[in-house]
């Protein structure tokens, strides 16, 4: 097929002579996020109920095989109830004595589990009754993670190894610089055929568009193709940027292989699904685009649509095939002050502009059942059963360029509960730009990091390479203008090294309710050119709580750890491999004690008093109170006589039992709540609790 640069307007693709023998039908689709907002009682069952009318409608149209693009769910590890729904739907509805129609030319056992007998391909597997095959590449959202015994693994070698679906597309990453530059990415293509019809997958799953872009640049993206490749009908499924976001953040369409006919682009959300011709190549592109919205943007509230392509010879149709159980998703946008002029309300005032604002979100519902009910009378036509109306998606943008009192668009919202899906974030606020940024935020494409020396190889990199260094220096490069770097970098570590998948999303909302009650102090009414030194202001303040909360080891969300905060420096917290070197350096963040100190005992009761911190931050916080009495002069009746600490320890039980039981619990937790970083901590703990009874001398003398 010719193209040229002004072809997009010619009719789509199409056979000319079909023959049903020859003919290989398949369901196309991609990005269903299965798992998306399945905490949410009205949206959690959105991913899976479109999911089961994909399958629905592969066995509906009789295809020989289910082909999609990436990302098949939200997470990448997805929950049980995810992995459990699909499982059940690709069992229910893949399986099945239906002969399969479509032979294997390549070799089955090509990307199948190491060490195990079972072929890749599970219609190839005597042990099943496969009725639909379903192939698939893995996404950005499921991609292989891990290094463990078996290498990366994901959410579809799950189901692959369970026979339930083929996973196609993973590429092994280079271990070290010579590899890197010789091997490139290989991509080995499954050959199937059926009839006089012979058709080459070349699945490449999800990489980094960076390294996509410099080995597509560089010529290095190698394609194991038959000799009489021509002959062949050739896919090649990706899943990366096709909109560039930035230098090397997205794949130019023009650079793949002039053997290729048609691209299937995943992770591109809009729906572009009619093969689109590429200037100056053979080849056309579709982009299904996702199943499920999971954004409230622009290209999300086209209509979702899957396909069925049909290839003959090297020839192809593609038919797209609107979802049914797709959510109604509009939209719109309103600028309020020449909604003002036009509609003649009082733009000051806040009563009338949410009066407005409800009128035009009614619209957009009105808007949304219309589109629901033309849905249902498309199937009623085609012999479809109708189906209960949805909550509708309804997302209303507001510019508020000067308007200086809005309502609350969650309070707002409670008035549409139970007429739309999304009545927290139905309204959201903008104003617009004033040409330069004010102080915003500088982004850094590449910052420069500590492992970045070119010298280094890559397994010396590896070996210096610690999540917390890496995540500290990153955010330190971004000019962060709401969050702390210190605050950000804890979520993160405890994300990475704890499986929290909810640690960041819990400090983002924690440290913006500290940072809004902040700003909220300073005045009901704040000039819109002092917001940016007012929320300044605040942040730093809130971050050097922050800090001193860390150094005394007392996170918000942290009990019972403050010992092992206060034993090690602050660099023992940023990493926890070093402990040994940190501890014996942690002698040196507290100031020295006084040399009198050296010549002076501590008083019998004051002496356990100083050891109690090592129980934990509560105690900790009682003894800097006992210092402030001390300042006081509240404890004047105690005895100052006994200043030799032997003396303290061999009291009688009689006189002083309180004190000698208060002694012995010290004692024991300090040994208890020691670091167990080695020796070191060991003498650490016993110098900090030399310093304590020094200073409570040098307070005693004063």
């Amino acid at each position: 097929m010719d193209n040229s640069q002004d072809d997009f307007d010619h009719p789509p693709p199409t056979i000319r002579n079909a023959f049903a023998d020859d003919t290989i039908r398949i369901m196309l689709a991609t990005d269903n996020h299965i798992g998306y907002m399945e905490r949410d009682p009205v949206r959690s069952q959105d991913s899976i109920n479109t999911f089961r009318e994909i399958l629905q409608i592969a066995v509906k149209h009789d295809v020989d095989f289910v082909l999609l693009a990436g990302d098949l769910f939200h997470e990448n590890r997805p929950s049980r109830d995810c992995l459990f729904q699909v499982m059940a739907l690709l069992r229910e509805y893949t399986m099945g004595d239906r002969p399969i129609q479509i032979e294997l030319l390549s070799d089955p056992d090509e990307g199948k589990a190491a060490g195990f007998s079972f072929p890749a391909v599970n219609y190839e597997d005597p042990n099943f009754n496969v009725g639909i095959p379903v192939f698939s590449i893995h996404g950005n959202h499921d991609d292989p993670q891990g290094a463990g015994p078996e290498g990366a693994l994901c959410s579809l070698d799950m189901l692959s190894v369970a026979g339930l679906i083929n996973y196609m597309g993973k590429i092994d990453l280079p271990l070290d610089d010579a590899d890197a530059q010789n091997t490139g990415i290989a991509v080995r293509p499954v050959l199937l055929r059926k009839g006089n019809t012979r058709l080459g997958m070349y699945p490449i799953g999800n990489v980094k568009d960076q390294r996509m872009h410099f080995e597509l640049r560089s010529n290095r993206v190698r394609m194991f193709m038959p000799r009489d490749k021509d002959d062949w009908f050739n896919i090649l499924l990706l899943h990366q940027n096709r909109v560039a976001h930035g230098p090397q953040q997205s794949v130019p369409e023009g650079m793949f292989d002039d053997s290729v006919d048609l691209v299937v682009w995943g992770h591109e959300h809009d729906c572009r699904i009619m093969p689109e011709p590429v200037a100056g190549k053979k080849y056309y592109i579709t982009q299904p685009g996702s199943s499920v919205a999971t954004s409230l943007a622009d290209g999300e509230s086209l209509e979702k649509h899957v396909a069925l392509l049909k290839i003959q010879g090297k020839e192809f149709e593609l038919t797209p095939i609107a979802l049914r159980t797709v959510r109604p998703f509009v939209l719109d946008e309103v600028v309020l002050s020449e909604a003002a002029e036009e509609e003649g309300f009082d733009i000051h005032d806040r009563i009338e502009i949410t009066t407005f604002l409800k009128a035009q979100v009614n619209a957009l519902i009105e808007k949304a059942n219309a589109l629901w009910d033309e849905r249902n009378a498309r199937a009623a036509e085609e012999g479809e059963p109708e189906l209960p109306r949805m909550l509708p998606l309804v997302r209303l943008k507001v510019e508020t360029t000067g308007v200086a009192d809005m309502s609350n668009p969650v309070r707002f919202g409670q008035d549409f509960q139970g007429r739309i899906a999304n009545p927290r974030d139905v309204l959201v606020f903008h104003r617009a730009k004033r040409g330069a940024a004010r102080g915003g935020k500088v982004v850094v494409d590449q910052p420069e990091l500590s492992i970045d020396d070119p010298e280094l190889s890559i397994s010396e990199k590896l070996s210096k390479v610690r999540v917390q260094t890496l995540v500290r220096e990153y955010l330190a490069a971004q000019e962060l203008q709401l969050l702390g770097e210190a605050g950000m970098s804890d979520a993160i570590e405890v994300f990475v090294d704890k499986d929290d998948i909810h640690a960041i999303q819990t400090h983002v909302a924690s440290a913006l309710k500290t940072l809004t009650k902040g700003v909220q102090a300073n005045g009901e009414e704040i000039d819109e050119d002092d917001l940016d030194e007012i929320v300044g202001k605040v942040r730093e303040r809130h971050d050097q709580e922050y800090a001193e909360h860390r150094y005394q080891g007392v996170k918000p969300s942290t009990k019972g750890k403050a010992k092992a905060r206060n034993d090690d420096s602050d660099a023992a917290s940023i990493d926890s491999m070093a402990m040994d070197i940190d501890v014996a350096g942690s002698e040196f963040d507290e100031p020295e004690p006084p040399k009198k100190t050296t010549t002076k005992k501590a008083p019998a009761k004051k002496a356990p008093a100083k050891k109690a911190p090592a129980k934990g931050k509560k105690k900790a916080v009682e003894s800097d109170d006992d210092d402030d009495d001390d300042d006081d002069g509240v404890e004047e009746e105690q005895p100052k006589k006994r200043t030799n600490r032997a003396a303290v320890l061999s009291q009688t039980t009689a006189k002083k039992a309180p004190a000698k039981k208060t002694a012995a619990a010290a004692k024991q937790s300090t040994l208890s709540f020691a670091p167990s970083g080695g020796r070191a901590s060991t003498r650490a703990a016993a110098t900090k609790a030399k310093k304590k009874v020094a200073e409570v001398v040098e307070l005693d003398s004063d």
